[in-house]
């Protein structure tokens, strides 16, 4: 049977709901990553110092750059990000967004069309992965018994640039912009799926070669992990630069099932995967 869910990729709104929260970098060069994020992928300076910058769109903060000149450089081949995938609100907008790109001559080293969504990827400078997409619409994914149809093929550049409205100038994320999903690189899927579904309650939507997808809700994935580069990595050491955390805001009922499954309390406390990258969990309503 074939059916087709709403996605939930933006503000929770029910006991069950789930969204994605900031996502925070530890980097070396602080203003050049920081000047990569604004530029090149058009986030929003909110607020920052010599040793923290927080970027996003009207108020609401989706990337956290931290300062350490003195952590270890992350390597490809260990666990933690593979990239951060800002969602924007519209298939316009990604347009506006790749007429930018082409401009400023943005370095992309990848573009597909995933059928539930069209992504362009980027690296920043200090090697942390980095997505900018659009959704389809939710009546156009398919769906059968609970697993997302999803394809890695050629992005369409010719339609993507012809939708009205694309040359529109761009003026950095719109309103509604929001981090849509995290991909992580972790040492084996199975030992992920046991955390991220059974231990975080995700639903597993979808499996490729050597990588799992996780949702809430009837979204395509909120997160993925894969093996691709980290087969058998073991545990992060810290400090060190890329992924320090990343935040999951989450309705009530939600929380008192994963707190029953941690142990912990509160409306908010971190919890980490097996491979160490640390995970805040954040009551919707409580603080962001």
């Amino acid at each position: 049977m074939t059916a087709t869910l709403a996605p939930s990729a933006h503000a929770p709104a029910s006991g069950l709901s789930l969204a994605m929260g900031r996502v925070v970098l530890t980097v070396h060069d602080l203003a050049g990553v920081a000047a990569f994020y604004e530029r090149a992928v058009g986030l929003h300076r909110l607020r920052g110092d010599g040793e923290h910058v927080e970027l996003g769109v009207r108020g609401t903060v989706l990337l956290e750059l931290r300062r350490d000149a003195a952590a270890r450089r992350s390597t490809a081949r260990e666990a933690g990000l593979f990239h951060t995938a800002f969602l924007l609100p519209s298939r316009v907008d990604l347009a506006r967004w790749t007429h930018h790109a082409m401009a400023d001559r943005v370095p992309v080293v990848g573009a597909s069309d995933h059928a539930v969504s069209e992504a362009i990827y980027l690296t920043d400078p200090e090697g942390n992965g980095v997505e900018i997409y659009a959704d389809r619409p939710a009546s156009a994914w398919r769906w059968d018994n609970g697993s997302i149809h999803m394809v890695t093929e050629a992005l369409r550049f010719d339609t993507l640039m012809a939708e009205p409205g694309a040359d529109t100038p761009w003026q950095g994320f719109p309103e509604g912009a929001v981090v849509g999903h995290v991909h992580l690189q972790v040492g084996a899927v199975p030992t992920a799926e046991a955390f991220y579904a059974g231990v975080l309650g995700f639903d597993i939507t979808t499996h490729y070669p050597g990588a799992a997808f996780y949702a809430a809700n009837g979204y395509h994935h909120h997160l993925a992990t894969n093996i691709w580069n980290s087969r058998g990595a073991a545990v992060r050491t810290y400090p060190s630069t890329g992924l320090s955390e990343f935040a999951l805001v989450a309705g009530p009922d939600r929380m008192e099932g994963i707190r029953a499954r941690t142990g912990e309390t509160g409306p908010a406390f971190t919890v980490t995967d097996p491979w160490g990258t640390v995970v805040r969990m954040i009551e919707d309503g409580g603080a962001h």
